[in-house]
């Protein structure tokens, strides 16, 4: 009998298949969740993949259900529903939804950069896009108002135009190369806008600091700084590799006299090449940190070091790897 049509009693639903504590571990973990392939499993599937998640949980599963089936679930599960709560996430918000979504997105930002209506549009789009990723996978231990979303969308969203409008202008007499940059440094601007906003609720209030025995110590400010540091570098590790090299690489093929003809097609080269770096970079940047990470207590705020003294290390859970270009 093989492994995975080993008996199921005893089976543990919730327990990574890979190490969280190194980063191939958990690269293979987000590769597993952000497969764009779940975005097409019908809703009949995705109801099953919770109840099967829900029963192996207390132990109920069906007789002869096999193991490869539970992990099938799980994928399943964790592709479409909440971690907090449970609740099934719209596609688009969606962690699976990231590559097609993002590929669209990035591959007519990096085409449409010459005119300035084209930018303010495809900026305004990106950002559009990233506000309902952060409002699908928004922590629910640490909820977020309508209005601090909506003043994270509005101060994301001006921060990337300005961005990219203002470079556009300083770049117009510079190499072309420089002007295909300009995307990549408004979406890496807004980043560092957007997600410390849409957290601002963790930064005040500080996120749950517990010990190695799951014991909770208290809240910390610092703590959440530092996961919300995490999440805003590897947001920007996302999107670099496709919107620094991409550029080279098309700066190259349209000087090609087959790429002068058959212009109209540009753009779909680049949403496809933009989607062959994604594919890659979600599960990358994502797994760039671990979701439980530990933290020395000198890190920490007087207060809190003086309720572990006697302890050396503590772990706290930072705000969550929501991706997005």
């Amino acid at each position: 009998m093989s492994k995975m049509e080993g008996d199921v009693s005893g089976f543990n639903i919730d327990a990574p298949r890979w190490d969280q504590r190194t980063f191939l571990g958990r690269v293979k973990h987000f590769f597993n969740i952000t497969d764009p392939r779940t975005v097409l499993v019908p809703e009949r599937e995705l109801d099953w993949a919770k109840v099967m998640v829900e029963k192996s949980r207390i132990g109920v599963v069906p007789p002869g259900t096999q193991v490869e089936q539970l992990l099938y679930a799980k994928k399943l599960y964790d592709s479409a529903f909440h971690p907090d709560t449970g609740e099934k996430m719209n596609v688009i918000g969606r962690m699976s939804f990231q590559v097609p979504g993002g590929m669209i997105i990035t591959g007519f930002m990096l085409q449409f950069y010459r005119t300035m209506p084209a930018v303010i549009f495809w900026q305004w789009v990106n950002q559009s896009f990233n506000a309902l990723v952060n409002y699908t996978n928004r922590n629910a231990a640490s909820p977020t108002s309508l209005r601090q979303m909506a003043l994270s969308y509005i101060s994301a969203t001006t921060t990337a135009v300005a961005t990219a409008v203002s470079m556009n202008m300083l770049t117009k007499k510079a190499p072309p190369l420089l002007g295909r940059w300009v995307p990549f440094a408004a979406v890496a601007a807004a980043n560092c806008v957007n997600i410390p906003m849409m957290r601002q609720q963790e930064l005040i209030e500080g996120i749950c600091v517990k010990d190695r025995n799951d014991n909770e110590i208290g809240q910390s400010r610092r703590a959440a700084a530092i996961g919300i540091t995490q999440v805003v570098i590897s947001r920007i590790t996302m999107a670099a590799p496709g919107m620094i090299l991409l550029p080279v690489l098309m700066e190259r093929l349209e000087k090609l006299c087959f790429m002068k003809k058959v212009k109209v097609l540009h753009a779909p080269l680049q949403v496809m090449l933009s989607g062959c770096f994604l594919i890659f970079m979600v599960p990358v940047a994502c797994g760039l940190f671990p979701q439980k990470c530990e933290l020395p207590v000198s890190y920490l705020e007087p207060e809190l070091q003086d309720t572990i003294r006697a302890k050396r290390i503590i772990t706290f859970l930072p705000a969550e790897c929501n991706t997005g270009a």
